[in-house]
Order: structure tokens, then C-alpha cells, then sequence
């Protein structure tokens, strides 16, 4: 069973920035899977904000991109997003994500709120 640990959500001002970790665990494979952060604004659907595989490849939403960056460090299972530029958009609940044997698991979600 895939868990995560989120963090580094909170209240930051337009323009700001924020960095969030998500450590997984639970599965030998996951350090082969593709990590990624998404998002889920009030009365929205889910949205892609990033991914990266073990190897390094990454994939961003089209809203974030150069704004945000994603880095993963494979020793420690464990992906940050570095939000930069923040805006009142951005506002949402930010949630972990890897699929293993194709099946998905998400994170408990982190809360970013962007806002004067």
C-alpha cells in the first residue's frame, strides 16, 4: 500500500512562493514509477500541475509552466514543487499522485491559498 507525506501547503500573497515536498512509501517500485503533483480548485476538476519519472522526464500543466518547477530526489522517494510567481488561480488543494500496477494512488492533499 502506497502512503504519502505532503507538505509545505499555507496562505502566501500573490506573487509569492512555495516549495512542497511529498515523501512516498510503502512499495519498493515506486522509485521507478512517475510522481506527480495535482491540483483541485473550489468547483473544479482535478488538474495536472507536474510530474517527473524516475529518470528525470517531466511534464507541466499548461498554467504553471515556467513558474513552477519540479524536482525529485530518488534516494529519499520524495518530489518537491517549487511554485514561484503565485497567483490567485493557483489557489487549490494540491494532492501526491503515482499509479503502481496500474492503480492510482493520491496523497491527502496539501491546502495552497493564494490571496491579498
Amino acid at each position: 500500500q502506497v502512503q504519502f507525506v505532503e507538505s509545505g501547503g499555507g496562505l502566501v500573497q500573490p506573487g509569492e512562493s512555495l516549495k512542497l515536498s511529498c515523501t512516498a512509501s510503502g512499495s519498493t517500485f515506486i522509485r521507478f514509477s512517475v510522481l506527480g503533483w495535482y491540483r483541485q480548485a473550489a468547483g473544479k476538476q482535478r488538474e495536472l500541475v507536474a510530474n517527473i519519472s524516475s529518470g528525470g522526464d517531466t511534464n507541466y500543466g499548461d498554467s504553471v509552466k515556467d513558474r513552477f518547477y519540479i524536482e525529485r530526489d530518488n534516494a529519499k522517494n520524495t518530489i518537491y514543487l517549487h511554485m514561484n510567481t503565485l497567483k490567485p488561480e493557483d489557489t487549490a488543494v494540491y494532492y501526491c499522485k503515482t499509479t503502481l500496477d496500474r492503480r492510482d494512488y493520491w496523497g491527502q492533499g496539501t491546502q495552497v491559498s493564494v490571496s491579498s
